[in-house]
């Protein structure tokens, strides 16, 4: 039949003997469903080594009052994906792709009744927003210190007045992924056409000059169609060979419930981009290398050490200020020329890592964390009863 069910294996025997992990995503009218193939076929491998029934999910599927559900599952032997009946599962990892998938009104409402519900339990329930991101941490006097000045772009007045403070800035979307539609503004006073503004295409930049604010802020208001933007205070980061990078840390739950580092990468802009995003012309280094680099060995050392202590006190602010349990979060963290560590950005939804030794803990982590997850809920049903 399949390597996931044996053929003389009843579904209900299989849900008693082994837990199952559905991973959430939408239907789609050509392809069966969305999201990153690569990357469910490695969770459905992960899982059979965790001893995890595991299969994709979508939100059509996923009918709550239901003892089973249909569902589908990589069939090796093909290299294909088939639709079978699967055990409703014990947890539920939400891996819809896209921002515009997830606020889809039939999505948020069956988003909303999984969590409300007290069979399900909902890893990670939608991507972050920039600006709320900002506002938890800014709530913490331990997160406080590593984010840089943030404001919401509403008028040009408003964008004048930070430039006054901070000469660099950048402009990202709020709902903004893999670095699109981020631009920088760099006030240079001696200039004739004094405001500088670079605007992140595919892989390069575009490069306008501005004569006054008021020029600035109608190309700005062009570029953004739209889009709601934050301003952020411009952060010179260390550089290596001329060209800037910043360090990607996961941060996942592990097998006793607790944030931990699964690993640490580094991205180095392109040499034509205002960002380090892999999709945008960056590429894949090794922190320690970088470090080594920019600040000698010794510094180095203690940078990484101070990066995974800002990074887990980061995710556990965020998951305060989210409301949600949560299991899982990539951080986007800047290491200015002086030492000083900043964060960026967080993503609920981590991409693949391409290093194979963070791949493989990931993967890992998110069957530990499960596990875990069920342990405790036995526990609770049991104490209650």
């Amino acid at each position: 039949m399949n390597s996931i069910l044996h053929e003389d294996t009843a579904i209900g025997e299989i849900q008693s003997k082994r837990p199952v992990l559905a991973i959430l995503t939408i239907d789609d009218e050509i392809q069966l469903f969305r999201g990153n193939r690569n990357n469910f076929a490695d969770l459905i491998r992960a899982g059979r080594e965790h001893g995890f029934i595991v299969y994709v999910l979508t939100v059509k599927q996923l009918k709550l009052s239901r003892r089973q559900l249909d569902g589908f599952y990589y069939d090796e032997g093909t290299d294909s994906w088939l639709q079978q009946k699967f055990p409703f599962p014990d947890l539920i990892y939400n891996r819809i792709p896209l921002r515009e998938d997830e606020v889809q009104p039939e999505v948020k409402r069956k988003i909303a009744a999984c969590l409300s519900n007290p069979r399900v339990t909902l890893f990670n329930p939608a991507f972050f927003d920039k600006w709320h991101l900002f506002k938890w941490l800014r709530k913490s006097r331990t997160t406080r210190p590593f984010i840089p000045t943030t404001r919401r772009m509403l008028t040009r007045e408003g964008l004048g007045k930070m430039m006054i403070k901070h000469k660099f800035l950048y402009l990202k979307p709020v709902s903004g992924k893999a670095g699109k539609g981020i631009m920088t503004i760099q006030l240079q006073p001696e200039r004739t056409l004094p405001y500088k503004l670079k605007i992140q295409a595919d892989k390069r930049s575009i490069t306008y000059n501005c004569g006054t604010i008021r020029k600035l802020w109608i190309r700005i208001r062009k570029e953004s169609v739209g889009e709601r933007y934050i301003a952020q205070q411009g952060i010179q980061l260390a550089s290596f060979n001329e060209r800037s990078f910043d360090l990607r840390a996961l941060v996942q739950k592990n097998q006793r419930g607790q944030w931990e580092i699964s690993g640490i990468g580094a991205r180095i802009a392109g040499s034509m981009s205002i960002t380090t995003h892999v999709p945008r012309g960056g590429s894949i280094d090794d922190p320690e290398k970088l470090l080594v680099s920019a600040f000698g060995e010794e510094e180095a050392r203690k940078l990484l050490i101070k990066t995974r202590i800002t990074a887990l006190t980061i995710a556990r602010q965020i998951e305060r200020g989210s409301g949600h349990s949560l299991a899982e979060m990539s951080m986007d963290l800047g290491v200015d020329q002086e030492g000083g560590i900043w964060f960026f950005e967080a993503n609920a939804k981590p991409m693949k890592f391409d290093e194979p030794d963070i791949r493989k803990r990931s993967l890992d982590r998110i069957f530990q964390y499960s596990k875990y997850v069920l342990r405790t809920k036995t526990a609770k049903a049991a104490v209650s009863d």
